[in-house]
C-alpha cells in the first residue's frame, strides 16, 4: 500500500509539472515569420479553429484587415508577422452534441515573401521550383486577371487532406502570393469580395 501511494504521488507530480512546461511553452510560442504555412494553416493556427482557438495559438491580437461580409471576412496578425491575412467564414461545428454556427479559418494568405510553406515554397520563387517541390502533385491553370500568370495548385495525396489546397499565383515565372486552407474557400480568386 505504502509502493502504491508512492507511486501515485511520484506520477501526479509528473502530470502537474508536465502540464505546467507544457502549458508554459504553448503560450511563449507566437506566431512570427519563422511560422511554417501547411496545407491546414500556419504554425499553431489551424484551418478550422473559431475565432478564440487562433488567438490563442498565434498568442497575439487577431484584428479586422478587411470587413467583407457578416458570413466571410478577413483577420490580421498584430505585430511581427505582416503579410499574413486569415479568411474567416461561417461552418457548423459540432459543441456539446449540437452544431451551432461559428465564425472560423477558413485558409490563409500570405503576401510575405520571408513565410515558406513546411517544404520551402515562397514568394518569389520561379514555377519550376514549385513544381520540382511537389512533383506530380501541381496542377495548372491559366491565371484569371493575368494573361501570362497561373495558380500552381497543389492537391495532396493523403485521403486524409483532401480537403485542402495550397495555391500558388504566378505571373507566368514566379510566384508573386499563395495560400492554404480547405476547398471550397482556398479556390475563391476574390476571397470574400
Amino acid at each position: 500500500m505504502k509502493n502504491k501511494t508512492k507511486l501515485l504521488t511520484f506520477a501526479t507530480i509528473t502530470l502537474t509539472v508536465f502540464a505546467v512546461t507544457v502549458g508554459t511553452v504553448i503560450a511563449q510560442t507566437k506566431l512570427t515569420s519563422q511560422a511554417k504555412v501547411t496545407i491546414n494553416g500556419i504554425g499553431s493556427v489551424k484551418i478550422g479553429m473559431n475565432l478564440p482557438e487562433a488567438a490563442v495559438a498565434a498568442n497575439t491580437r487577431l484584428s479586422v484587415s478587411y470587413a467583407g461580409s457578416d458570413s466571410c471576412y478577413y483577420l490580421q496578425t498584430e505585430g511581427e508577422l505582416t503579410g499574413v491575412s486569415f479568411m474567416v467564414t461561417k461552418d457548423d461545428v459540432k459543441s456539446r452534441m449540437k452544431y451551432v454556427t461559428s465564425d472560423v479559418i477558413a485558409r490563409v494568405d500570405v503576401d510575405n515573401p520571408k513565410i515558406t510553406t513546411v517544404s520551402g515554397a515562397k514568394i518569389g520563387d520561379t514555377e519550376a521550383r514549385i513544381k520540382s517541390l511537389y512533383p506530380g502533385q501541381i496542377q495548372v491553370t491559366p491565371h484569371e486577371y493575368n494573361q501570362k500568370g497561373h495558380y500552381l495548385t497543389f492537391i495532396p495525396r493523403n485521403k486524409a487532406e483532401q480537403k485542402y489546397r495550397v495555391i500558388f499565383e504566378t505571373d507566368g515565372q514566379r510566384v508573386t502570393r499563395y495560400r492554404a486552407g480547405k476547398l471550397p474557400e482556398v479556390e475563391y480568386i476574390e476571397g470574400c469580395s
